[in-house]
């Protein structure tokens, strides 16, 4: 039978997929679009939340500035779509923001671009699961109740769902993704229908409501605020980004698939976020930061999400409200999916430049990243966990990094095309290389702007916690890539040859006599060392003494020395006879062989020390000094060569090589209790 972590495994994720199948996982349009777009798209759920109550400081009459607002906001979001069509035709490799900035401004920028977009993928996940719950507890009181956990446990979910794979997981959250546009779609069209067709009067829960304004906000300070509530509305911009660095993941013609989903991608949602903000104004829909606004209003009443509001006023309290509260809970839940595909994405391209750990590179039994998407499922937690799932405290942390990877990559894109100008010579070339580079101008000077709002407005609000997040993950990328340039510096081979060693002295440690034992002996004569001794350490007089006449009475033909510790130390006395050994001459090596037997059960390693563990570890820091472990399988191992037999036959020729009958089988290599010389507790 198969061990029970196995069994959970292959259950959460499912059977392993053989690396040929890669291109089985390429996903199309209408997929894609889901995927990647699913961040973008439900932000028009809480930007709309995020203008109406930053206006709502200033009192009811600033509600008047939303559609302006919303209006500045689909102007930066299309422009920055049309910018990142030129990305994705000039870079279809999937380094996205951070590989246009590498390439064209130098390793450094591209290093500020990854740290922003590491930041804002788990911010991403942080503000959509939480914006998710608060919907979903408009209506199911019980969710507001335990918002942390149900944000918890969602994560939880879209992690495993996302290790089993990213076209099971896309097609998992392409229903969702397209019934959130319907169901959003559905309610604009019958509001604006039953408004201006059938004349119908439509008003928001919040509408009678007296509220009154935290501070009195004129001249200077209402410039201010308007430029903080645009500020706060642009967080619908998050996640265009993430198609760029998803190129790889379309199908053929990967560029032209990625750039038309794009365009899907800012059609849908400029529409969709204009429409919720006019309908709201339409309605008398008033959303505020706190609830001492509120003057006067209906007795026990509980504000609701914007969304939820207009699901009200359109349809009533029946069954479609708690549709459009469901999905729109849903698609926010889903969102954090975006951040799931790009982040294991950018980690592992910044492991294969060596700026981050090298697990991040790999992929995992279902062709994922892994370890990508748990390193982000953690880091989101812990955000969620500390900001108690509350979207307006996480939201000013939010987008300061996405528009510091818009700025640097529109730049990084000047200078690619000024390059390309400098060598092309077809006029009809060169002429779409300068609307190109027109487009990526105007992108650069949008978001630089807007970039600088943000810092101005929600510097001291929280944004400066992302500041100094990115600044630690960039620091911390150099020092890894320092690291990864001295290991390798170190490991180049020279011109030399290797010198041999002019010696080769073998020690085997013995704690007693038995079958361990006498295999790590014969093992090292086998290899045929210029010296070969026994070493013991005398812990225990009559323990030495039986094990000295036991050697002598079996007339073994290898020396027994005894090394003598007053203070029953083992590893200090062992290092001290391995350095004397050598010390005679720098060219000798000295091989330690270690027996150690094998248990089949992790319970039965809490039964014997693990001390040879400690003996190996201070070995390997010991120059001149090879360390062999001579293994013992125990009887309860031989279950554990039957469960893997079982199971690679289970999957039969397809899968992988038949495995060879039983008793040709290689060692296996269970967790290991080792037996340590002079350790008495594992003496027989």
């Amino acid at each position: 039978m198969a061990r029970p972590t196995s069994l959970l495994k292959r259950l959460l994720v499912g059977r392993p997929f053989r690396s040929d199948r890669l291109q089985h996982t390429l996903l199309p349009k209408r997929i894609a679009l889901p995927v990647f777009a699913s961040d973008a798209l439900s932000s028009v759920a809480y930007a709309p939340d995020e203008i109406l109550l930053t206006l709502s400081i200033a009192g009811a009459s600033a509600f008047f500035f939303s559609p302006w607002i919303a209006l500045a906001v689909v102007v930066v979001m299309l422009t920055v779509v049309a910018s990142y069509r030129q990305n994705v035709h000039a870079y279809p490799s999937g380094g996205g923001d951070y590989e246009v900035a590498t390439v064209n401004l130098g390793p450094r920028a591209g290093l500020a671009v990854a740290s922003a977009l590491l930041v804002d993928y788990v911010l991403t996940v942080a503000v959509s699961i939480s914006s998710g719950v608060a919907n979903l507890g408009s209506v199911l009181p019980f969710v507001a109740t335990h918002k942390v956990l149900i944000a918890v446990i969602a994560v939880a979910l879209l992690t495993a769902m996302n290790l089993r794979g990213l076209r099971e997981s896309g097609t998992a959250f392409a229903i969702p993704t397209y019934g959130f546009v319907i169901v959003i779609g559905g309610m604009l069209l019958t509001g604006l229908v039953r408004i201006f067709i059938l004349g119908d009067e439509l008003r928001a829960p919040s509408a009678g409501l007296e509220i009154q304004a935290e501070h009195s906000v004129t001249g200077f300070a209402l410039i201010f605020l308007l430029l903080r509530t645009f500020s706060s509305g642009s967080a619908a911009l998050t996640g265009v980004e993430a198609i760029s660095n998803g190129v790889p993941a379309f199908k053929a013609p990967k560029s032209r698939n990625a750039a038309t989903t794009l365009l899907l991608l800012g059609v849908i949602a400029v529409s969709m976020l204009f429409g919720i903000i006019w309908l709201a104004r339409l309605t008398g829909l008033q959303f505020v930061e706190s609830p001492s606004q509120i003057v006067s209003g209906p007795p026990g009443y509980v504000q609701k999400t914007v969304t939820a509001q207009l699901g009200e006023a359109v349809f009533g309290n029946g069954v479609l409200l708690y549709v459009v509260a469901g999905m729109t809970a849903l698609i926010l839940f889903l969102a954090a999916n975006t951040a799931f595909n790009g982040f294991p994405v950018l980690g592992s391209i910044l492991a294969q430049d060596r700026y981050l750990p090298r697990q991040l590179h790999t992929r995992g039994d279902r062709l994922a990243f892994s370890n990508g998407i748990v390193f982000l499922a953690v880091f989101a937690v812990v955000l969620i966990v500390g900001f108690q799932a509350e979207v307006t405290r996480l939201i000013q942390l939010y987008i300061v990094g996405v528009f510091v990877s818009f700025t640097l990559s529109q730049a990084g894109m000047i200078r690619h095309w000024n390059r390309h100008l400098r060598t092309e010579r077809d006029p009809e070339v060169r002429r779409r290389m300068v609307r190109s580079r027109a487009i990526n101008a105007f992108g650069m000077a949008l978001t630089g702007t807007v970039l600088i709002i943000v810092l101005i407005t929600k510097f001291l609000l929280g944004a400066w916690i992302a500041i100094a997040a990115m600044a630690v993950i960039y620091l911390l990328m150099l020092a890894i890539r320092r690291h990864y340039d001295r290991v390798a510096a170190e490991l180049e081979p020279t011109e030399t040859r290797g010198v041999l060693p002019a010696r080769n002295h073998a020690i085997v440690l013995v704690s007693k006599l038995h079958q361990p034992t006498l295999r790590a002996i014969a093992y090292a004569r086998a290899t045929r060392p210029d010296t070969l001794t026994a070493v013991t350490v005398n812990v225990d007089e009559k323990d030495t003494r039986n094990l000295q006449a036991d050697w002598e009475r079996r007339e073994l033909p290898v020396p027994l020395t005894v090394i003598d510790s007053p203070y029953r130390e083992i590893t200090r006395p062992i290092l001290n006879f391995v350095a004397s050994t050598r010390r005679e001459s720098p060219r000798d090596v000295v091989t330690v062989f270690i027996p150690e037997y094998v248990v089949g059960h992790w319970w039965e390693n809490l039964l014997h020390n693990q001390s040879a563990l400690r003996l190996k570890g201070r070995l390997l820091f010991e120059p001149g000094v090879m360390v062999t472990s001579v293994p013992w399988q125990l009887a309860s191992t031989a279950n554990k060569n039957l469960d893997r037999l079982d199971a690679n036959l289970s999957r039969g020729p397809a899968r992988g090589p038949r495995v060879a009958p039983r008793s040709t089988l290689p060692p296996t290599v269970p967790p290991v209790a080792p037996a340590p010389p002079g350790e008495s507790g594992d003496r027989a």
